[in-house]
């Protein structure tokens, strides 16, 4: 069984941390470079590789656990957000407008979230598992592309047309759908180095 380490314990709040912001963020759609956004894109492709390093530092066992309780803790963080929406306003408290406009629970984004994200992060399990069993433990780098690079469009296809398909035009879907793959190929090149952060368990 892994140990968990200091930096294993660091990577697994992280890895929630980027979660949780990710879905707060993905409420605000924006318009980068001419290309339609949603906003948490620039936190949550950081997911991909710190869930490798979940993977590299406790094992596959472990991240498969993480990405459920991440899943969970997504939609308890909505389901408290609806929650907070529900209580009265004190009466002194100008703000009950603003914040059920902004942070009511639209639950089918929230579904098509939690969805990408556990078909997506356990694709990615699945390919760094076989990659490091399969082919190479070497070349640490080239597992975090290989199993980034299945994972980062299949997360993108399924959450955008899950969430905005048939409610936004279907050019602006695709422009979304898009911008996501520029912004997490970035990132996921971005983050390689990452992986060499933490010692390698056997798993």
């Amino acid at each position: 069984m892994a140990t968990f380490t200091f930096a294993g314990i660091l990577v697994i709040a992280a890895y929630i941390a980027a979660q949780m912001l990710s879905d707060v963020l993905s409420l605000k759609i924006a318009t980068v470079a001419g290309l339609s956004v949603d906003v948490g894109t620039v936190i949550y492709p950081f997911t991909f590789t710190l869930r490798d390093l979940v993977h590299k530092s406790l094992g596959r066992a472990a991240a498969r656990t993480v990405i459920i309780s991440a899943a969970v803790i997504n939609l308890a963080m909505a389901g408290l957000f609806a929650f907070a929406v529900w209580l009265p306003p004190d009466p002194t408290w100008p703000l009950q407008q603003e914040f059920a406009a902004v942070l009511t629970p639209v639950w089918r984004i929230v579904a098509a979230s939690i969805l990408a994200e556990i078909v997506s992060e356990f694709a990615d399990t699945e390919i760094y598992h076989l990659w490091i069993t399969r082919v190479t433990r070497r070349h640490q780098w080239a597992r975090v592309l290989i199993s980034n690079t299945i994972s980062v469009p299949l997360d993108s296809l399924l959450f955008c047309w899950g969430a905005f398909g048939g409610q936004l035009p279907g050019p602006t879907v695709w422009s979304i759908f898009w911008a996501n793959i520029l912004v997490k190929g970035a990132v996921t090149l971005f983050s390689l180095p990452g992986i060499y952060l933490v010692p390698e368990v056997q798993s």
